[in-house]
């Protein structure tokens, strides 16, 4: 029986370099990496309806949205790369990630769901520049909105009807989940409720 050998650490720097030439892409945190895992067309559908949408909207304005490859620095520690992105870092920010999001989409999946709504949603809190972190269901209309308010405290709204509304204030667009969900298959078992 082999010894399994004892996880490395890397550095930051070691990380963002390896990083650029991975064939994988990896989240970083506290010196480990966690590869991320591949999509359903239903992720991709929504991810990319989201950009789209944003990229539209915001046209050549200061901030601009990425989609799944571009990192977002969360601490000196922490490196997550988010679904979608609005940011607004401006000249001279680094190419391979952003240090001022306004706007964080992830969409979740069975498997992303329980980071996605606790490990996450507590180390987005903390990026000062956020204004709000959007959590998109893959298997059915459910989409949640933590936005931050006066004093740095947050609300959470429920979306769960084709016919409601998403707000997304720090880029001034509203969008019906109809909008969100076009073309997006549902599993059978989803359907029902």
């Amino acid at each position: 029986m082999s010894v399994p050998k004892k996880l490395q650490r890397l550095s930051v720097a070691e990380y963002l370099e390896a990083e650029k030439d991975s064939p994988v892409r990896h989240e970083y945190v506290d010196g480990q990496i966690y590869a991320m895992a591949g999509a359903s067309d239903r992720h991709n559908r929504i991810a990319g309806n989201f950009y789209n949408r944003l990229d539209d909207h915001l046209g050549d304005g200061p901030c601009e949205p990425f989609i799944s490859d571009m990192k977002v620095w969360v601490s000196e520690t922490v490196y997550y790369y988010p679904d979608v992105v609005v940011a607004c870092d401006g000249p001279g920010a680094d190419e391979y990630y952003r240090k001022q999001p306004r706007l964080i989409i992830e969409v979740s999946s069975p498997g992303t769901e329980r980071i996605d709504r606790s490990e996450k949603l507590l180390a987005y809190r903390q990026i000062k520049s956020l204004k709000e972190y959007v959590i998109v269901s893959q298997d059915r209309v459910r989409i949640e909105v933590f936005r931050r308010g006066r004093g740095d405290r947050w609300s959470w709204d429920l979306l769960t009807e084709l016919s409601d509304e998403l707000r997304l204030d720090p880029v001034g667009l509203t969008l019906t989940v109809a909008e969100v969900y076009p073309r997006v298959k549902f599993p059978q078992r989803a359907r029902r409720r």
